[in-house]
């Protein structure tokens, strides 16, 4: 399936030219930070921000310290993920996690780092007018705190019983949310607002949701060599999913559902089109890893 290569060949480049310290005396931190972020991936949510800045007409480049800032917090949340008070994984990305391959207490550490650097890299180096960025980093802050990625995982780790309603909340707040973040402080930035981002938030919602979907269809059904950390992890730790909800074959047909309600979302969001979006949509939809 096409994927936006340019602009992920953007977000590399961004990435690597980070610099956090000159401090002799934290380069072990800073190498953890780099080895987790530097580990490779598709950077689905700074290429989602990138593809979205050119939906509006938008130059792409001026929008990369978001796009880097975004990486940076998906990035810390991995970290934390794996672990083991979470979801203990010795393996992301095709080798050892940053707990294991640094120390647990060098790996939190890294994470807290990472979080903070992201907020200080869009206020020090995005474009635009002061106003629309704060604007902006209040979704994005919002988006990831209680109300958000770090809500939904602690409704992950409760352990309650939940409803079909419930999963689609967990999965909304502790992946959807950043998603959609990576797409409405674009337009933040940009200087639009509802109504007229209405049908951008529809879709970057159930982008959201269709990500969670085949990212739980892909922990039944992956291989550890595609999915570069051992498969089956949910199921080892009990987590309700798509898939031990609705079943294998359900799954996969709320993805094709997902999948189609996403695109008539982006339609009426860009009708005049959107080649990046829709590629990514279509990459999200499709993917193996």
């Amino acid at each position: 399936m096409p994927y936006p290569d340019e602009l992920q060949g953007l977000v590399e480049h961004e990435l690597d030219g980070l610099t956090f310290t000159e401090d002799p005396a934290i380069a072990r931190l800073v190498e953890t930070m780099r080895y987790s972020l530097l580990a490779g991936g598709k950077r689905i949510r700074p290429v989602l921000a990138l593809a979205t800045a050119r939906s509006i007409g938008r130059d792409e480049h001026d929008f990369l310290p978001l796009a880097a800032a975004l990486e940076l917090i998906h990035t810390y949340s991995l970290i934390h993920d794996d672990l083991p008070a979470m979801d203990d994984d010795d393996m992301r990305r095709g080798r050892p996690t940053a707990h294991v391959a640094f120390g647990e207490d060098v790996a939190i550490l890294a994470g807290d780092a990472l979080y903070a650097e992201a907020f200080r890299h869009v206020l020090n180096h995005q474009q635009g007018e002061p106003a629309q960025i704060l604007r902006a980093m209040a979704e994005l802050a919002g988006a990831t705190g209680v109300n958000g990625m770090v809500g939904g995982q602690f409704l992950d780790i409760a352990g309650e019983q939940l409803t079909a309603e419930d999963l689609r909340r967990l999965h909304g707040l502790k992946t959807g949310r950043l998603i959609c973040a990576s797409v409405e402080c674009v337009l933040l930035i940009a200087g639009m607002s509802r109504p007229d981002t209405t049908a951008y938030h529809e879709f970057a919602s159930e982008l959201g949701v269709l990500f969670q979907i085949v990212d739980d269809i892909l922990d039944v059904t992956g291989t550890d060599a595609a999915l570069g950390k051992p498969q089956g992890s949910d199921e080892r730790h009990g987590k309700r999913t798509y898939v031990s909800e609705f079943g294998l074959v359900g799954a996969r047909e709320l993805a094709t559902r997902s999948h189609r309600q996403a695109r008539a979302s982006l339609a009426s969001a860009a009708p005049r089109g959107a080649p990046e979006l829709e590629q990514i949509t279509d990459f999200i939809a499709t993917r193996s890893s």
